[in-house]
């Protein structure tokens, strides 16, 4: 690993991307997308539809099955003004979204508000028909955060949960650099064909290239496949803004792991593929989760702040020695399912230790997501995204794809 992660630079994973190699629209079939394989040093070209011939036997793809909920509500003010609240994550404590996302009468959430200064009432208010019954929607203020606030809606249904509330409200939460009104295409477009657990508020980008042809035709390829969740968060698109990472705080995101698909991960002794990046921070926060538990049996709380790997990097044993040690602590504290956040943060230098490959879409400038694809193939990152701009690729969430094999250092 690199010993001063702190001190990359952001200014180092800069390239000019056009705003007319921004894709705004999914192509009309998802797996019609190009494709740009990097392995053994060489760039190769494809279309998304043939990657499971990229893929050797035996290898295990990792999915991210999260659901993008419906997380941006706009009220309209009898003055025809509007006010934006974009739901980022439950507040208080969380033991699972499930739960959340069935709560019925009321819901407290972490949120960011466009045009506050609008917000002159106690509650913003609207109604909605839901199963031909009119229910009445509010919105209030509890509290003030560093960024953003702490939002409490109600409604005057108990029968009703805040996922249908969030269903008939909200609207699809497009990225920023997407500058569109959502689109009634965009409600199937903006959700991986086997997204299952609600609680993302960005689509983990790289399955939306995966269609139900492809995924039928894995068992004939001889590639396995597992399902991991991680609720992705506003915070993949917040820029860099600092000059080196020591100043930037990563994002924090919940993961969701069943004990089964751990033991998985154990009995895999081939490739193991991380479908986007979002997958990919799941399994390598797997791995440190299980140094930590390894080191302390008796911890009482596991999670993965930005430096943790980091600051582990003395005690790094096996991926099995540490997932199994994950495995007892579970098990001792009677769990099925580790749940718990993640803010990890991989820069170049950093050593895989579970993930061999990526599928992943072209990212940002300057961003978290470029360090770590940077972390992943070194300094060919720019041959790869140069190659990319040269040829037409399409970039960003409704982008082209990549399938990237990791360059060991």
């Amino acid at each position: 690993m690199n010993p001063s992660p702190k001190n990359i630079s952001i200014n180092d994973f800069d390239y000019d991307l056009p705003n007319e190699r921004i894709a705004l629209f999914p192509l009309e079939n998802r797996d019609q997308s190009k494709l740009l394989i990097f392995k053994d040093e060489q760039i190769k070209e494809d279309r998304f539809e043939n990657i499971l011939t990229h893929i050797p036997k035996e290898s295990l793809l990792v999915f991210n099955n999260s659901k993008v909920i419906n997380a941006r509500i706009v009220f309209e003010k009898s003055t025809g003004s509007k006010i934006e609240i974009f739901c980022l994550e439950p507040a208080g404590n969380t033991h699972e979204y499930a739960g959340v996302m069935s709560e019925k009468g009321s819901s407290i959430w972490k949120c960011f508000v466009g045009g506050v200064s609008k917000w002159k009432t106690e509650f913003l208010e609207k109604c909605v028909f839901i199963s031909g019954n009119e229910v009445v929607f509010k919105a209030k203020i509890i509290s003030t955060l560093s960024e953003g606030f702490i939002v409490k809606f109600e409604w005057n249904d108990e029968s009703i949960s805040f996922a249908e509330i969030l269903d008939k409200t909200g609207d699809v939460p497009l990225p920023p650099y997407i500058k569109r009104n959502t689109e009634l295409a965009d409600t199937s477009r903006y959700q991986t064909v086997y997204a299952q657990h609600d609680g993302s508020v960005a689509a983990p980008t790289a399955g939306l290239h995966f269609t139900e042809q492809i995924l039928a035709q894995l068992n004939q390829h001889q590639i396995h496949q597992a399902f991991v969740t991680l609720h992705v968060g506003a915070g993949t698109f917040k820029p860099v803004k600092a000059e080196t990472m020591q100043a930037h705080e990563m994002h924090a995101e919940w993961i969701d792991v069943d004990i089964q698909t751990i033991q998985k991960i154990i009995d895999q002794k081939e490739l193991i593929i991380a479908v986007g990046t979002t997958s990919l921070r799941t399994l390598e926060s797997l791995y440190w989760l299980g140094v930590k538990s390894y080191l302390n049996p008796e911890i009482e709380i596991l999670y993965i702040h930005q430096w943790g790997a980091y600051e582990l990097q003395a005690n790094v044993i096996s991926k099995n020695e540490a997932l199994k040690a994950l495995i007892n602590w579970m098990n001792k504290k009677g769990l099925t399912r580790i749940f718990t956040t993640t803010q990890l943060l991989i820069t170049p230098g950093y050593q895989f230790k579970i993930v061999k490959a990526m599928v992943t879409n072209f990212h940002q400038p300057k961003s978290t997501l470029l360090l770590l694809v940077a972390a992943a193939i070194g300094s060919k990152w720019k041959a790869c995204y140069e190659y990319a701009l040269q040829n037409d690729y399409r970039f960003l969430s409704y982008g082209d794809a990549n399938l990237l094999f990791m360059v060991e250092s």
